[in-house]
């Protein structure tokens, strides 16, 4: 089984509508692990690890996100799988 990591950035109205909460049960729910926050830009940015289908299926929901949630458009950049973490979590800055 591959593994791999996914760094993605979330943009439209995704802040304010509980996108982070949202995020982080879905990725429990795929046994994914990483973290998801939100960033001064007014995005909101998550990084995941694990199976790659998992990953894939996580990334397909970010496109779309929460019914509170208006997502405009999303960068992905894959990576390899880094292993940092044990459970995903919302990081505050």
């Amino acid at each position: 089984m591959e593994k791999i990591s996914a760094r993605v950035v979330v943009h439209g109205w995704v802040q304010g509508v509980y996108f982070r909460a949202y995020t982080r049960d879905q990725a429990r729910r795929l046994g994914l692990t990483g973290w998801v926050m939100n960033r001064r830009d007014g995005t909101v940015e998550a990084f995941v690890e694990g199976e790659k289908s998992k990953v894939e299926q996580m990334v397909a929901w970010c496109r779309q996100g929460p019914s509170t949630a208006q997502v405009d458009g999303i960068e992905v950049r894959y990576g390899d799988f880094l292993g940092e973490g044990e459970a995903f979590e919302i990081r505050y800055r």
